[in-house]
């Protein structure tokens, strides 16, 4: 796969980070985007700069690091013109940036954490493939396009108390079955990945939500009974990037250590 070029968004740490790494040493040279500044309605705090040019420093060469905020589709189309600029085009986008709110009944819960959640999680992801799908139809027939998301669990179940979060992945779902049709006959695909629990700063906000002194009580929800890593999510999103994933499409790799069973 050397040569081929990917922009992954959420990347300053978690699954995006774990993906950037995976992606880069199969030879890809890789866009890695974080918006690296905490945001309104979010009760902790996000990725700094200094973490995602440490994912950067890993690959010299291979791996841009490029603060921008998805909830800004100038800032997409940005990012897709360094990698255009920089690496020639674009052969996938992964869209792993998230946040997390919640911890009380929906009537409950404030506007800004709304906000944040489908600003960040749906706009986001939105934004992202209205930047990059252009340039994944640009490449030369026989194109390999890859458009993947992360959605989540959460979209397949209902969480308590996250029915905001519900809502954000049950959307990422449907909006990658929908592009998925419109991609019909181009040979670019799209998909989803869904995680269980993972050990990342995402869920250690989660676990805080519940009052939840340890994120590893998650764990008894899943059949492998322990957390997932990100690099066991991450593999999932880098096998769908991927030639062997020509024939997947409009769907979801469910990565989710059995939660959803």
């Amino acid at each position: 796969m050397s040569g081929r070029v990917a922009l992954v968004t959420g990347a300053a740490r978690g699954i995006g980070a774990a993906v950037v790494d995976q992606l880069a040493a199969g030879g890809w040279r890789v866009v890695a985007v974080d918006v690296c500044d905490d945001l309104p309605g979010l009760r902790y705090p996000l990725a700094r700069p200094e973490e995602l040019a440490a994912v950067a420093a890993g690959w010299p060469g291979s791996v841009l690091d490029v603060t921008a905020d998805v909830r800004d589709p100038e800032a997409m189309a940005r990012a897709v013109e360094l990698a255009r600029r920089e690496f020639g085009g674009l052969d996938a986008a992964v869209a792993a940036a998230a946040v997390m709110a919640g911890g009380a009944p929906l009537w409950e819960t404030f506007e800004d954490e709304w906000d944040a959640l489908f600003d960040v999680g749906v706009r986001g992801v939105f934004h992202l493939a209205r930047a990059a799908v252009p340039e994944l139809l640009a490449r030369p027939q026989p194109r390999a396009g890859r458009f993947v998301a992360i959605a989540s669990a959460a979209a397949h179940k209902g969480l308590w108390h996250l029915a905001g979060y519900n809502a954000v992945k049950h959307a990422v779902v449907g909006l990658i079955r929908g592009l998925a049709c419109d991609l019909r006959g181009t040979r670019v695909t799209a998909t989803a990945v869904s995680p269980g629990s993972t050990r990342t700063s995402m869920l250690r906000a989660t676990a805080d939500l519940y009052g939840l002194v340890d994120p590893d009580a998650f764990a008894q929800h899943q059949l492998t009974e322990r957390l997932l890593e990100p690099e066991e999510v991450a593999a999932a999103v880098t096998w769908l990037c991927g030639p062997h994933s020509s024939a997947v499409t409009g769907t979801v790799l469910h990565a989710d250590g059995g939660f959803t069973v």
